[in-house]
């Protein structure tokens, strides 16, 4: 029923909105929105035009759909601070770094960045770029790319509309246009996981796989880093199976599900 006996409707009405957009899988139609949570067409208009000028909602105009935007990733990130998933994470990375003996990270999707959380560096391996706090354009990163392809592709959509979206790191980066994150994502979906070559640091590459929550929605991208040309083809997929059983373990940490491909 609708929340009209609360002192602050509005106020009320917007958070019971965003909490019920959270909630999706992907965006969804003002109708979907108005139905779900019994309000009036015009207080859903009135509060989606509120929420887009301030960045908590993205309007995508083709498909008439909403979804949350920036702002509202960075407000539902902000608990980073209080490190619980860095204390759920940290254990589980020092003993995937004991098992591979490679530098392993584990960051969290921040808008259109990533940060990272915990970082475990490995005996005699030379120290990278993925400190604690640091902060990196999320499709230039592989842990980043295991997140996004695992997002609807609405969301992702809403986050990267156009080429401004883009950052670079090195002129040689190649993923700057929505079509070709498109298909970097498509690969690391058909793949199975997350690669970036040099995008990040010249001569390192990284491979990550996602963790997911209750709803199946990647939350974390753990991942290793290493020396391009010290880790052949074989050597990868080894080191992707030690990185799928760790995503897997802090999955059920936080009661989602392993993935099953």
């Amino acid at each position: 029923m609708r929340s009209m006996d609360s002192k602050v409707p509005a106020a009320t009405n917007t958070l019971r909105m965003l909490r019920f957009l959270a909630s999706r899988r992907g965006p969804v139609s003002a109708a979907s929105i108005g139905v779900a949570l019994d309000l009036p067409r015009s207080t859903v208009y009135h509060l989606l035009a509120v929420m887009i000028d301030e960045g908590f909602v993205t309007h995508l105009p083709e498909e008439r759909i909403y979804g949350l935007g920036i702002a509202a990733f960075e407000l539902s990130s902000a608990w980073v601070r209080h490190d619980p998933m860095a204390r759920l994470g940290a254990p589980l990375l020092r003993a995937l770094v004991d098992a591979v003996g490679e530098n392993a990270h584990l960051a969290l999707l921040h808008a259109r960045d990533v940060v990272y959380v915990v970082e475990e560096r490995a005996a005699g391996r030379p120290s990278l770029v993925t400190d604690v706090g640091v902060r990196i354009p999320a499709h230039l990163t592989a842990s980043g790319r295991s997140m996004l392809a695992d997002l609807p592709p609405a969301q992702v959509r809403a986050l990267y509309p156009n080429r401004d979206a883009f950052s670079t790191r090195w002129e040689h980066t190649t993923i700057t246009t929505p079509s070709r994150l498109r298909a970097e994502l498509d690969r690391t979906r058909a793949r199975g996981w997350a690669v970036e070559e040099g995008d990040v640091t010249p001569e390192f590459a990284s491979v990550a796989v996602a963790a997911h929550d209750h709803r199946g929605l990647p939350v974390a991208g753990v991942a290793l880093t290493f020396l391009s040309h010290r880790v052949d083809e074989e050597r990868r997929r080894a080191l992707v199976d030690e990185l799928r059983r760790t995503a897997d373990a802090l999955s059920t940490r936080l009661h989602g599900s392993p993935r099953t491909t």
